[in-house]
């Protein structure tokens, strides 16, 4: 069976990291037979600058009818005085609805190489081996009524809505406890259910739902001490899953565990494990086409592209391992640059990843 894949460059270091990225796609299917089939597309502000449109209809059929897309990143400076609706962001907002990938994996895997660009002491840190999964498409990112009005003092009042169903919390706890139980069995839940009513209904939900997976052990945490906990002592946690916003916080105070944002991955899924693959940093506009942004998240998101929504569990352990052998012997992007290693940019890490296929 052949694979079509969608990339979708997106804005800013996009193209660079996802053409890393691509010539390891390609290598997988040139040296590894890898059955592969790639298209691109136009997603965020250069589909607002080409079609005025941050996610046109085009993309939006294409991603549909492959087997998963990767992203590189949207947004910049460039396109935030736009309308709202026309923004980068907006674009990829949409596609993650219009394709119901509600389920957001972002593991935080410290690599023993990496120990020390951590900002947190080897001792803390070394061997985390995290995953939160995120709902990602309920929360406040998409509760109505939403938006900026003049209020009756004449004020403008800012307003957004945060609100989930039963069924949105059931899908995503089952997703989690499944992912539990391929690990070691633990799971906590994250809500604020001392203050928000939304999440009081989450953790009611999630307890319901653990009675099926009586192998996971469950505990709950508040969201403000969860993240004292992942900077006191992150080991302690194996699987989090938590809401859309709380998720999206966490997982970024998570990368930094890891001595570095552009280190970490991320997938997005729907029911079927059809899913968007994309690192969890941002477009970087201030550093894009200058080739020394990391493109190992985005590298590593291939690796989670092959293994959850193609099934090629060994193109995918290919991947990991190269990406652990590249940093092994000592190559390093700026931003996990440290004393004695040796600095290479965006197409030269990409090809020593390529280099260490095995």
């Amino acid at each position: 069976m052949v694979h079509k894949v969608l990339l979708l460059n997106g804005d800013g270091i996009g193209p660079e990291i996802v053409g890393a990225a691509e010539e390891v796609l390609l290598a997988l299917r040139d040296r590894f037979g890898l059955a592969l089939e790639l298209e691109h597309a136009l997603l965020g502000g250069c589909a607002v600058d080409a079609a005025g449109d941050p996610l046109p209809e085009a993309t939006l059929a294409l991603a549909r009818a492959s087997d998963a897309i990767l992203l590189g990143a949207v947004g910049g400076p460039k396109w935030d005085k736009i309308e709202r609706d026309k923004r980068p962001e907006r674009g990829l907002l949409r596609i993650r609805s219009g394709l119901d990938l509600y389920c957001n994996l972002r593991p935080a895997l410290l690599y023993p190489a990496l120990a020390e660009a951590s900002t947190l002491k080897p001792e803390v840190v070394s061997g985390l081996d995290l995953m939160i999964v995120r709902e990602l498409t309920g929360d406040i990112y998409f509760g109505k009524p939403r938006g900026i009005e003049i209020g009756t003092n004449g004020e403008r009042v800012g307003h957004n809505t945060m609100v989930y169903s039963e069924s949105e919390i059931r899908r995503i706890a089952h997703s989690a406890f499944g992912i539990a139980r391929l690990r070691n069995k633990k799971l906590c839940s994250i809500d604020k259910a001392n203050v928000l009513e939304t999440t009081e209904l989450w953790r009611e939900v999630v307890t319901t739902v653990g009675r099926e997976y009586v192998d996971v052990e469950l505990s709950h945490m508040y969201v403000d001490n969860a993240a004292m906990q992942l900077v006191r002592t992150p080991k302690q946690f194996d699987v989090m899953v938590t809401s859309n916003m709380f998720g999206d916080i966490l997982s970024d105070l998570a990368s930094m565990l890891t001595g570095s944002i552009g280190m970490l991955p991320s997938a997005s899924l729907n029911a079927e494990n059809k899913g968007m693959f994309e690192p969890i940093h941002g477009s970087a506009p201030d550093i894009a086409g200058r080739n020394v942004a990391n493109p190992l998240a985005t590298i590593l998101s291939v690796a989670m592209m092959l293994r959850y929504s193609l099934r090629e569990e060994a193109q995918a352990s290919r991947v990991e391992a190269a990406v652990s052998k590249v940093l092994d012997a000592g190559y390093r992007t700026a931003d996990i640059q440290q004393p004695g290693m040796k600095l290479v940019g965006t197409r030269e890490m990409g090809r020593e990843v390529v280099a260490h296929l095995a």
